[in-house]
């Protein structure tokens, strides 16, 4: 590529004579009087040379410029090329926002976020089945109204005629004529009797790490936590929990860890009720959820981490890690099991071992591992040895050794340690 420079006005006009090369494209850039020779440009004798940025001898206003002229680019000044950088500017850096031009309508371009993984739904429970102390009273009253149904059948039975004579003197009724069994003495019948049932039959104890759910006609009437002799009424249904600390000890369960590893995991939860209401109503069995629960919090925990690495990998959680396992894990089922009134302490596992299937594999792995470390480091001491006992020969002046008999020196000392390692390690 050929790059000729030569003066030529700025200001636009006829191009002189002589400076049209073929394709009317000016190749040389001459001037009038000038002719170019081998890529030099000479100006003919017929004009002086002027300096730079005097007046054409034409009258024109213009001034010449150096161009250079190539095949890529036609014109470019030559001044702007050697002219001096001026001291930089400091610019404020405008918002990432850009902002809604006026007139336009057009909306500001705000950047979303990313779009991740939607959060796993939470279970949800009846938000009014909340657990509340239901009404009951003490023992004393059911036993009072009890007593006074009895004694109203007496004295109704002694008013009919009906009382046996050993029982009047007994109880220390004068003896008279009954008025017999007529509609009056029925409805003190059924009036006492009701009384005498609606009393005992409400009578209940009440334990301590037990509570009484009640229900009247499928709606949730209050929980009773007293302990004691109390009265409830007879009509609701009740339904007792168990509101102890209970642990539950899993059967092994099948997981399978990152690497695809089949184990077995026994597992131990500490729970107890929290909110019998939502334990007993607002579930079919709380226990089995729980389980359930368990189960899955599990499959999701174990199958993100392996069961072991090779020592060579740096990993610092793996599923030797039961601190940090049953950290998540309990994490998970207390998560999982809190919409149900339940409350769980710790889930951690007790046992992790490879599925029968694939324990002798695994075994079979794990000596030969252990193998190949212990030959790796019986062989790293008898190099060090051999090399300190060649080292201490050497530089007391006891041999004098060349390359061939040095080389056999190494190997017979590398073969009698090695073999007295070996002996000694069995």
């Amino acid at each position: 590529m050929s790059t000729t420079t030569s003066h030529t006005p700025e200001s636009e006009g006829a191009q002189p004579e002589g400076a049209q090369a073929e394709g009317g494209r000016p190749e040389g850039g001459l001037s009038e009087g000038g002719r170019v020779e081998g890529g030099r440009a000479e100006a003919g004798p017929s004009q002086p040379p002027r300096p730079e940025g005097a007046p054409a001898p034409d009258g024109g206003g213009s001034r010449s410029a150096r161009i250079i002229h190539n095949e890529v680019t036609t014109e470019i000044p030559v001044h702007l090329l050697f002219r001096d950088d001026p001291d930089p500017v400091s610019v404020p850096v405008a918002p990432a926002v850009v902002g809604r031009r006026r007139g336009t309508g057009e909306q500001p371009r705000i950047r979303r976020p990313a779009p991740g993984r939607a959060p796993r739904p939470v279970p949800e429970v009846d938000p009014e089945l909340v657990e509340h102390p239901a009404r009951v009273l003490p023992g004393v009253a059911g036993v009072l109204a009890g007593a006074c149904g009895v004694a109203g059948c007496v004295l109704t039975s002694w008013w009919a005629g009906v009382l046996p004579p050993p029982v009047t003197e007994a109880v220390g009724l004068p003896w008279t004529v009954g008025a017999g069994l007529g509609p009056a003495q029925w409805a003190t019948y059924a009036g006492a009797g009701a009384l005498g049932l609606f009393g005992f039959g409400g009578l209940t104890r009440g334990r301590s790490g037990r509570a009484w759910v009640l229900g009247l006609f499928g709606r949730y009437r209050g929980t009773v936590r007293r302990t004691g002799l109390m009265w409830i009424n007879p009509l609701v249904l009740r339904r007792r929990v168990d509101v102890r600390l209970r642990h539950w000890r899993s059967e092994p369960m099948s997981v399978v860890d990152a690497n695809g590893v089949a184990v077995r995991v026994v597992v131990l939860v500490v729970w107890r009720v929290k909110d019998t209401a939502r334990a007993t109503l607002g579930v079919d069995d709380h226990q089995t959820y729980l389980r359930e629960c368990v189960e899955a919090a599990l499959s999701r925990v174990l199958s993100q981490l392996p069961v072991e690495v090779p020592p060579a990998v740096v990993k610092d959680v793996t599923l030797r890690n039961t601190d940090a396992v049953g950290e998540a894990l309990t994490r998970l089922v207390a998560a999982d099991t809190a919409p149900v009134g339940l409350e769980v302490f710790s889930a951690q596992p007790t046992r992790i071992e490879y599925a029968p299937e694939v324990a002798a594999v695994m075994q079979r792995r794990r000596i030969a591992a252990l193998d190949a470390q212990h030959r790796d480091s019986v062989l790293t001491s008898v190099v060090d040895s051999v090399e300190d006992t060649v080292t201490r020969l050497t530089m007391r002046g006891l041999v004098e050794l060349d390359d061939y008999e040095r080389k056999a020196l190494v190997k017979d000392l590398t073969v009698a340690f090695y073999a007295g390692r070996r002996e000694g390690s069995s």
